[in-house]
């Protein structure tokens, strides 16, 4: 029972931080050092439960996406958004399957994630204050090495901490697109991101997962999906208010406490 409310407690998480540019992936570590959460082997359900996340996307944005398919065969506008959101997930898809078990084995700790949740905080108050004016105002006007760019920003994230949508977002403001439009393509490129992510790592775990894995994750699957609904439907209004400042400084008060409370405390000790 008690990891079943775990599995609550952490696709929530999941939900309410995965495109908020504050790391999805760095809270889940961090909450599974707190909660001493047991889950399937090879980090699957912190994966998978990203698809609930990613659902709630194409559940926002079902009719834009709807759209964009039915008209692909003939609509030059939505070929142009179809090739940038597959050229800026390119990047990932090659970095990541040679570096997938090296990052899963090495970077997968909490101290690496408080030290990327600090320095991404600091990367963004930057980024806020000098990023050029946009003049990319709609994907589909997004030229192709403008999503390229965007796409080698989101290898970055690949290190925990960093945060996808942080890493996309803020790469896609230094290369001149409009705050809103920066916020809803790395929505869209999450999609394919995350669905080959996921998997790719239930083939690599298929035999280890169990019947009472796959219920941990449908837990979390469900739970993300609900809350990450929250944040689709409010991101881009509270951005265009009021930036994305809020959340570097939170980056940088939570990779703090983590700090003091995994090396110095212990080190006190």
């Amino acid at each position: 029972m008690l990891q079943w409310v775990n599995a609550v407690i952490m696709g929530v998480v999941e939900g309410l931080t995965e495109f908020l540019p504050v790391s999805s992936t760095g809270h889940l570590l961090l909450m599974n050092e707190i909660l001493g959460f047991k889950g399937p082997a090879g980090n699957v359900f912190e994966i998978v439960v990203q698809l609930g996340a990613i659902l709630a996307v194409v559940f926002v944005y079902f009719q834009r996406l709807w759209q964009v398919a039915i008209k692909a065969p003939t609509d030059a506008a939505a070929q142009r958004f179809i090739l940038a959101v597959l050229v800026a997930f390119l990047p990932a898809v090659a970095i990541g399957a040679f570096a997938h078990g090296f990052i899963k084995s090495v970077l997968f700790n909490p101290v690496i994630v408080c030290i990327s949740l600090l320095i991404g905080g600091f990367a963004i108050l930057w980024i806020e204050k000098n990023a050029p004016e946009p003049d990319v105002h709609e994907v589909e006007q997004m030229p192709i090495k403008t999503a390229l760019l965007i796409g080698l920003f989101q290898c970055v994230a690949m290190i925990p901490g960093v945060s996808r949508s942080g890493a996309t977002i803020m790469g896609a403001l230094m290369a001149k697109v409009d705050r809103r439009i920066a916020a809803e393509f790395s929505f869209f490129l999450a999609i394919p991101t995350m669905a080959a992510a996921a998997a790719y790592d239930i083939y690599k775990n298929l035999n280890v997962l169990s019947y009472e894995d796959s219920a941990l994750i449908g837990i979390g699957f469900v739970t993300a999906f609900l809350s990450a609904l929250i944040v689709v439907r409010g991101l881009i209004d509270f951005v265009s208010k009021h930036g994305f400042a809020p959340f570097a400084w939170y980056r940088i008060v939570i990779g703090s406490i983590g700090l003091i409370s995994l090396v110095v405390l212990p080190a006190l000790s």
